[in-house]
């Protein structure tokens, strides 16, 4: 594609499930870590996109509480180029106008790259041309476990709790619910992935493999979400 027409309605929250590494690397006979390499580096393409699409909202699924499960190779390569990401592109992002945020568990990171997350999110924080939240050591059943068990903290009662309670102890708090989640290489699966946001997200799965999703494959995904017909359970013109 070389033109993008104007849609009649955008989403304000995109959420992706960056998918198929490893699947690229091994079709191009490259080691795994290869292909997360390509992946970081399409972070960047990504995130331009996002701004020139008008998506003023964007997370990224980049570290599932699943995944430290892989070969402890893999794992370590993943959290190498976490930092070697936090070095070299947050000044650039934060010139860019884009706010960075982490959502998940910082814990399980060493000290030193826990202060680099919580470096690239102080100096990015009053950026307001794109807000980029990276799930990092995230899992959304355990998101919602640590809302609950902060509520319990805070001592609220029962019936104090409703949606909006918990939804503002979630680590998204203050931010609108993603309106469309986006994930690549062809899977059909949540992955635990904003798992109380996404209720009534409409979602589209792309064919292409994170390394290669595009502008072009992004502006695929906001014109099939600018066709959707988002009734959240009710009718529009109930007879």
């Amino acid at each position: 594609m070389e033109t993008y027409s104007p849609l009649p309605k955008y989403p304000t929250h995109v959420g992706i499930i960056m998918d198929g590494n490893g699947r690229w690397a091994r079709q191009r006979g490259l080691p795994r870590l290869a292909g997360h390499r390509a992946g970081v580096e399409n972070l960047r393409r990504v995130l331009r996109a996002a701004v020139e699409l008008n998506v003023p909202i964007l997370t990224l699924y980049a570290f599932s509480t699943e995944n430290w499960s892989r070969p402890i190779e893999e794992v370590r390569g993943l959290l190498q180029l976490l930092d070697n990401a936090l070095s070299k592109e947050v000044d650039e992002m934060h010139k860019n106008g884009v706010q960075l945020r982490h959502i998940g568990n910082l814990d399980p990171l060493s000290p030193s790259l826990q202060q680099k997350v919580l470096d690239a999110v102080k100096l990015t924080q009053h950026n307001r041309r794109l807000i980029a939240n990276i799930a990092f050591n995230y899992g959304g059943r355990q998101e919602i476990v640590s809302a609950v068990q902060a509520i319990i903290r805070d001592g609220l009662k029962p019936e104090d709790i409703n949606e909006t309670v918990i939804s503002n102890y979630l680590y998204t708090a203050e931010l609108p619910d993603p309106e469309l989640i986006i994930r690549t290489s062809g899977e059909l699966r949540v992955s635990n992935f904003l798992i109380w946001q996404g209720a009534y997200t409409e979602y589209y799965v792309s064919p292409v493999y994170w390394p290669d999703f595009d502008k072009d494959e992004f502006y695929r995904a906001l014109v099939s979400f600018s066709q959707r017909d988002r009734r959240f359970g009710g009718l529009h013109n109930p007879s």
